[in-house]
């Protein structure tokens, strides 16, 4: 398993709006989409930045993970996506490594992709996913 690049970096955001307008005003990026993804509880904002994505996350939920994540932490990066292969075969390789999982299995996440998280106290603190589109 290895990373073909780097597919997005995921940031949590307390007002998706707002947000929204930073990047396209202020960095002059275009936002190509948003999504809700019910089952992580989270509306996503998309910007392509060369071969890779920024995704603003916002709650929809304040039990979900990012609504968690952004009243313990407060805003800011949540975590970093490498495209991968087979997100399946990048999990097992983790975990025969000895990384901790959040998902054995992949799920699927926003735009359709197959996606597994790997455990950050198994990543030296940073939250990792892995994505693929097949």
């Amino acid at each position: 398993m290895k990373p073909t690049h780097v597919e997005h970096i995921g940031i949590a955001v307390d007002n998706l709006e707002e947000s929204i307008k930073y990047y396209e005003t202020i960095l002059g990026l275009k936002c190509y989409a948003v999504e809700e993804v019910a089952e992580q509880k989270v509306k996503v904002a998309f910007f392509q930045v060369g071969d890779t994505k920024i995704e603003l996350l916002e709650t929809t939920d304040p039990e979900g993970p990012i609504g968690k994540f952004v009243e313990k932490k407060g805003p800011g990066v949540h975590h970093i996506a490498f495209a991968v292969e087979s997100v399946s075969e990048a999990l097992k390789a983790a975990e025969e490594k000895g990384i901790a999982l959040i998902d054995k299995t992949p799920r699927i996440g926003a735009e359709g992709l197959k996606i597994g998280f790997l455990h950050p106290k198994s990543t030296h603190g940073v939250l990792t996913e892995f994505c693929s589109k097949s």
